[in-house]
């Protein structure tokens, strides 16, 4: 308890000629260690050899931007001129960065697809240009959708951070692909329920394969279009603004689809163009491409992505993927990181790589101060989440991977009993001082086929036949049930500065999720989140719900993540409790199997009474109801466990009754 559409549509196409190739690309839509370092310290002050290098190509490269370009801000709204645009008199120009190509066309239906009646003239520097004067009657050549005006302003920066990771194609529990409307009038309600004040988007940017879970992109200027058409984007983020619920977009920028009929890959008939050219621009495990970051246009594309995503849909921020990758030149693979700053420093680390995500951070914070960028990186990087102007790479938080990873680990080799206290309380604390983390306890992967969720773990097939209120829980939904709601809860207010939730997994959703695919017989029946579960008064699901539901909301009143660090304050291996106090907030966990203690002397720092908050035990969370919340705690000027007072609770029950 705690105290105080079925397929993406391809509308345009360009295609072109090169050294006797022909292909085609679609445009539409136009392990955590622990390592201090104080707040105050600035690695290009204090002549941090590891650290100068990065941030003096950084400023080079701000310097040729501003000579060259007239500064990023005109540098990042390339997509203003790049792509496909409508002039006042409704011609259309469209323009392209394509250097190795001999010759570009455009088709579509507009021409009944011939390959060769529009093509593009070429410019300097490898760009291409294409102008198409508007039909007799003074209509656009190629229709185009009206676009939807934003109602509501984005809302400010929360001041903590509680994220509902979302898959709006999964987001039903209907067998099929769901749409931007249906997670605008069925799933936002549902997170603003929760307590959610941001949604973390998955599988946005347009990808062939919908089994990639968003991940192989293949139009990085294109919203899904298989979830609806942009407009219905557009009116999800601004409805989610409207509820006070800011937006972040998964951004895929580590990467690209090998694709060459719908990707950027083979763009100008060469190997390279966006990428690097032989198996440096290669991706071993993820069958991929990898960009080319010292490129001047490719920082072009990039940075004007994410600028266009700020300000065509509204998104309020970005969850960098797979970031670990991009920062060394191995990208993660077979390499393990123990913490020393030798893994950190040197050749193996990809210099472009740091400059673009430094002027990505930089710009992305310079033109939105509430901007809201979190790196997806395993490795640890120092500085990661330090400001640009102290030589780190920029980003607001970092995930905290290894939580998820200790949870599943602790759930396969570990008996209850054999549950130790320190090791899990290290995981959870042991992050780098001033920089911040997200704190999660199982991700999305571990939802995937093969897998097994946090409640699967735990309650396996018997989720099956035994998660009716109607009857008593047996000991295999009984323990799963507490357990679920404590392991949340202390990495709720243990592990980070923010949480980040994966959808449906707050309520213990069942089974595995599985994309169609021939393995599957193309089946939707495991793509999908059951939703439908939570709406029944008789199923245990919706007490783990409302278990969810109020810790986001005690959360919100006391405001733990925004806090300092938690103290902590014990780490029982014997009584297997563990007291901390945060945010002038007293957690206490008993994960004793059979144990319960009378008068528990626990320590308090802030003087005073003290009263119940939050309890896992209530009967409406699926608890047993034992502890009286009339019951007044009171301090006493006793020093223990280095704090100046302690106060006895006055029951701590076991796991089980």
């Amino acid at each position: 308890w705690a105290a105080s559409a079925a397929a993406p549509r391809e509308q345009l196409g360009v295609r072109w000629l090169a050294q006797g190739s022909y292909l085609s690309h679609g445009i539409e839509g136009g392990r955590e260690h622990c390592t201090f370092t104080p707040a105050t310290y600035n690695p290009c002050q204090t002549g941090d050899s590891n650290l100068q290098p990065s941030y003096g190509l950084f400023e080079k490269q701000l310097t040729l931007l501003e000579e060259a370009e007239g500064g990023f801000d005109q540098f990042t709204r390339s997509y203003k001129s790049y792509g496909v645009h409508r002039m006042p008199d409704n011609s259309l120009v469209f323009k392209e960065w394509a250097p190795a190509a001999e010759a570009l066309f455009l088709t579509g239906d507009f021409n009944g697809w011939d390959n060769f009646s529009h093509p593009y003239a070429k410019k300097d520097f490898g760009k291409w240009e294409l102008h198409i004067p508007p039909k007799e009657d003074k209509t656009p050549a190629v229709a185009h959708n009206s676009k939807l005006k934003h109602k509501h302003p984005r809302p400010q920066k929360p001041r903590s951070l509680r994220i509902y990771e979302s898959h709006v194609g999964i987001a039903s529990p209907e067998g099929k692909v769901a749409s931007y409307s249906n997670f605008t009038h069925n799933v936002l309600p549902r997170i603003k329920d929760l307590g959610y004040n941001c949604i973390q988007l998955m599988a946005i940017m347009e990808h062939a394969y919908y089994a990639s879970f968003g991940y192989q992109v293949t139009s990085f200027f294109a919203a899904s279009s298989r979830y609806g058409t942009p407009e219905e984007l557009k009116e999800l983020i601004d409805v989610a603004h409207s509820l006070g619920i800011i937006v972040l977009l998964d951004v895929v920028h580590s990467h690209a689809s090998k694709n060459t009929e719908d990707g950027l890959n083979s763009f100008d008939g060469s190997d390279s163009c966006f990428f690097h050219s032989g198996p440096r621009g290669e991706h071993s495990l993820w069958d991929s491409r990898l960009f080319n970051y010292s490129g001047w246009e490719v920082l072009r594309f990039l940075l004007s992505n994410l600028r266009w995503w700020m300000e065509e849909y509204r998104f309020d921020g970005f969850r960098f993927d797979g970031v670990t990758s991009m920062l060394y030149h191995h990208h993660g693979i077979g390499s393990g990181f123990s913490g020393d700053y030798a893994e950190y420093f040197g050749l193996h680390v990809d210099e472009d790589s740091i400059v673009y995500l430094m002027l990505a951070n930089h710009i992305l914070h310079t033109l939105y101060q509430d901007c809201i960028t979190i790196a997806e990186d395993v490795s640890g990087m120092p500085t990661l989440c330090r400001p640009v102007q102290e030589g780190g790479l920029g980003f607001d938080f970092r995930l905290a991977m290894a939580i998820p990873d200790k949870w599943i680990q602790i759930l396969k080799e570990f008996k209850d009993e054999d549950w130790n206290m320190g090791n899990i309380v290290h995981t959870m604390s042991n992050r780098r001082y001033g920089e911040k983390c997200i704190a999660y306890a199982e991700s999305h992967d571990q939802a995937l086929v093969g897998d097994k969720t946090l409640a699967f773990w735990l309650m396996d097939k018997d989720m099956y036949t035994n998660m009716s209120a109607l009857i008593p829980m047996n000991s295999v939904i009984d323990r799963g049930i507490q357990l679920h709601k404590m392991m949340r809860l202390l990495t709720h207010g243990l592990g980070g500065e923010g949480y980040l939730n994966f959808m449906g997994n707050e309520f213990g959703h069942p089974e595995w999720l599985d994309f169609p695919r021939v393995g599957n017989n193309e089946s939707y029946h495991y793509a999908r989140r059951q939703f439908n579960l939570v709406d029944m008064d008789h199923l245990r699901y919706r007490q783990l719900y409302a278990f969810d539901r109020d810790m986001n909301r005690t959360e919100d009143k006391y405001g733990w993540l925004a806090a300092p660090p938690a103290y902590i304050s014990a780490k029982h291996e014997g009584d297997k409790v563990i007291v901390f106090e945060r945010a002038n907030v007293i957690f206490i966990f008993n994960f004793h199997p059979t144990n319960s203690y009378s008068n528990y002397r626990v320590a308090v720092g802030p003087p005073g009474k003290y009263k119940i908050k939050l309890d896992s035990d209530e009967i409406h969370y699926g608890g047993h109801g034992r502890l009286d919340h009339n019951t007044e705690f009171f301090t006493e000027p006793m020093e223990f466990s280095n704090l100046p007072n302690s106060m006895l609770v006055s029951k701590l029950y076991y796991l089980l009754p």
